[in-house]
């Protein structure tokens, strides 16, 4: 059998509180045994394992790998204003007049991701 990825690692200043962050956008959970101050923290949700590692260093170049989010229960701008009231903050906004495109965002810590369409209107499109 070949590899499976186990967790997308994030480096990051705070672990904890990036974690919870992002436990709120994922609808996850972070592990029972992670604490504010840790210098780790797992967030578990349906679609993905995220780990936060804290690092010395602070985040000074765009990110090579970055997440895509598709909402699952609601609209691409609708999840775009819930991320934006959990703290995140529009980078780069790539939607157009007709609908498509995506929304770039970035997290409390600076780290990119988007927010694409949903299924059903990529459907109705």
């Amino acid at each position: 059998m070949s590899s499976l990825v186990r967790h997308v690692t994030i480096d990051c200043a705070d672990a904890y509180t990036l974690a919870t962050f992002w436990a709120e956008v994922l609808d996850g959970r972070l592990a029972d045994d992670d604490n504010p101050g840790d210098p780790e923290a797992t967030v578990e949700s349906a679609g993905a394992s995220l780990l936060f590692i804290r690092v010395p260093e602070g985040k000074t170049v765009k990110n090579r790998v970055h997440l895509d989010l598709q909402p699952q229960d609601r609209t691409r701008d609708e999840e775009v204003e819930r991320l934006l009231a959990l703290g995140a903050k529009l980078l780069d906004d790539h939607r157009k007049p007709d609908g498509t495109g995506w929304a770039t965002l970035v997290d409390p810590e600076g780290n990119e991701f988007c927010v694409e369409r949903s299924k059903a209107e990529r459907a109705g499109a």
